[in-house]
């Protein structure tokens, strides 16, 4: 029988084994993200330079833009792939994964081609001083204008390796990128080029990684493509009506989903930015430093969401069940193990990243309030992807916008208004607090009424 390994993992192994086999690759391709976002913010913090951590900084919201095409047609063609495989329509599955591999070349290169044209705009538009633009503008040509379609086809490409069972290729594959980009961060930032040019060395390792990524992923595909149902030939292009509604019917709420996240941290970005270049320089660091915990909650996530998805299309809910429990069990315990840590250490974590004083000295208060959301957040992400890996979009779209457009967005204005830098700080644990107890009771409801 074809993909015999892979649904084996998805019908008849224990949940734990099935969870570790699928999530830790993931957990450990998450965590080397962060490793290589956090370089650049590192290597760059060695300069003693704050208006370079504040420029680089600038650049997430826009990087984030871009993982919104990675969700729209990795989650939404993925976690389709694994149902498709779970009521066992693997022809339908090829046409999916080659109508997504296309679409996201397309998204890709017309969004590298937007930045292009208006990124001086678009980056004065997030907060970019006179002293910031240019090293927001090296690192944006480097990342998102050349290096668009190779970053977001390795995003889609994980998730449709991952979907099918081949997690270990998927974390292996985001390893190598990371791994990389942190051995060619200090050659390009130190050796290669003049001082002064730190922010475009780190611009340039970054892109390479990510071309390196594409390359491997689109080579483990072609290589397993006879014996796995995912497909990159344009003679598979044309998926049918439905399946491609229920591409979108997920992927447009994830993607959207990210599009909110996005818009709330260009709000955070522009109002740390009204307090100097020194507040946004620490909260800069607060935002990549603060995402460990969040970054193996991710990888949980991805290794349940192809459990989850493909139990509930064979009609297994219990199993669907279990898998969702434990995995929100172990992520919680890791949450709020992580909330402990980050209270004793964020000095420590703050200095790893700059030694200027006072941006240490803010960083660490930010850090401390704002990593009280860890668990909470988790139980956030955890329940939205779980209705997308069972086709609900619309929950999962109810939920993520509600996360930022009730609560996040506008208690950003209010707590601002009212305590100023440190009420941007605090808004995350108050918002996600509310957030997951109205997530919790919307899972209960659905499981309730539809699997029982």
């Amino acid at each position: 029988m074809k993909h015999t390994n892979s649904r084996e993992i998805f019908e008849t192994w224990p949940i734990p084994k099935a969870l570790t086999e699928l999530a830790l690759p993931m957990i450990f391709g998450q965590l080397i993200i962060l490793i290589y976002n956090l370089a650049d913010t590192f290597y760059i913090g060695r300069t003693n330079n704050p208006l370079m951590v504040a420029g680089v900084s600038l650049l997430l919201p826009v990087f984030n833009i871009s993982i919104t095409f990675a969700n729209l047609f990795g989650i939404g063609g993925g976690t389709l792939i694994s149902r498709l495989m779970g009521a066992g329509r693997d022809n339908e599955a090829k046409t999916v994964s080659a109508f997504c591999f296309y679409m996201t070349i397309i998204f890709a290169g017309l969004f590298s081609l937007l930045m292009f044209a208006f990124m001086e705009n678009i980056l004065r538009i997030l907060g970019a001083s006179e002293d910031t633009l240019l090293f927001a503008s090296q690192y944006t040509f480097c990342v998102i204008v050349i290096g668009a379609i190779p970053t977001i086809l390795s995003m889609t490409l994980s998730n449709f390796l991952r979907s099918t069972g081949y997690a270990k290729q998927a974390g292996f594959g985001v390893s190598m990128g990371g791994i990389i980009n942190i051995i060619l961060d200090p050659i390009f930032m130190f050796v290669l080029l003049p001082q002064g040019y730190e922010v475009l060395g780190a611009g340039i390792a970054t892109m390479l990684s990510n071309v390196i990524t594409c390359s491997y992923f689109l080579a483990i595909i072609l290589k397993i493509g006879e014996k796995n149902i995912l497909s990159l030939s344009i003679k598979n292009f044309g998926a049918s009506r439905e399946n491609i509604y229920s591409v979108f019917a997920v992927g447009v709420p994830a993607a959207i989903a990210v599009t909110l996240f996005d818009i709330t941290y260009i709000i955070i970005d522009k109002l740390a930015s009204l307090y100097g270049d020194i507040p946004l320089a620490a909260i800069g660091i607060v935002l990549k430093a603060e995402r460990l915990p969040l970054n193996v909650g991710i990888g949980i996530c991805q290794g349940m969401m192809p459990l989850a998805g493909y139990n509930y299309s064979s009609g297994n809910f219990a199993r669907m069940r279990e898998a969702v429990n434990f995995s929100r069990l172990v992520g919680l315990v890791i949450g709020f193990v992580s909330v402990a840590l980050y209270e004793v250490f964020a000095a420590d974590i703050m200095r790893i990243f700059i030694d200027d004083a006072q941006t240490v000295e803010l960083g660490t208060n930010f850090l401390r309030a704002r990593t009280l959301a860890t668990p909470f957040m988790f139980m956030c992400f955890h329940l939205v992807n779980f209705f997308q890996a069972v086709g609900m979009g619309g929950r999962a779209l109810a939920l993520g916008s509600a996360r930022w457009i009730v609560f996040n967005i506008p208690l950003l204005f209010i707590l601002n208004y009212i305590f100023g830098m440190y009420g941007i700080v605090w808004t995350q644990v108050i918002a996600d607090v509310m957030m997951a107890v109205v997530s919790l009771i919307v899972y209960m409801n659905f499981t309730r009424n539809n699997l029982s």
